[in-house]
């Protein structure tokens, strides 16, 4: 048996239904909640202020790491990121839209 096969993934499917704290984002993206914070001013990431601290869906984690990746590896500014992944949540959309039209 190779080593490869003594290890599995473990993980979780995260949905809209998931409420992540600002601590497990920050935490779940390896980046300090400034960051986080940050994304939220500027549009990136979607929170609900619940008794002065913020909360996000679980779908929010998605977008959150694509945000860090653009971020650091194409060093685009707060609000590029946030276009860059409005576009890209939008041909997403009409990709899954064609594919449906097709008979």
């Amino acid at each position: 048996m190779a080593n490869s096969d003594q290890y599995a993934l473990q993980g979780s499917i995260l949905d809209d239904s998931v409420e992540l704290t600002l601590q497990d984002l920050s935490r779940m993206c390896a980046v300090e909640e400034s960051l986080i914070v940050e994304f939220v001013e500027e549009g990136v990431l979607s929170a609900v202020r619940v008794s002065q601290q913020l909360h996000f869906s679980g779908g929010a984690l998605r977008r959150a790491r694509l945000a860090v990746r653009l971020r650091r590896d194409l060093e685009i500014n707060l609000a590029g990121v946030a276009l860059a992944l409005d576009l890209m949540e939008e041909l997403e959309q009409l990709r899954r839209e064609l594919r449906m039209s097709r008979p």
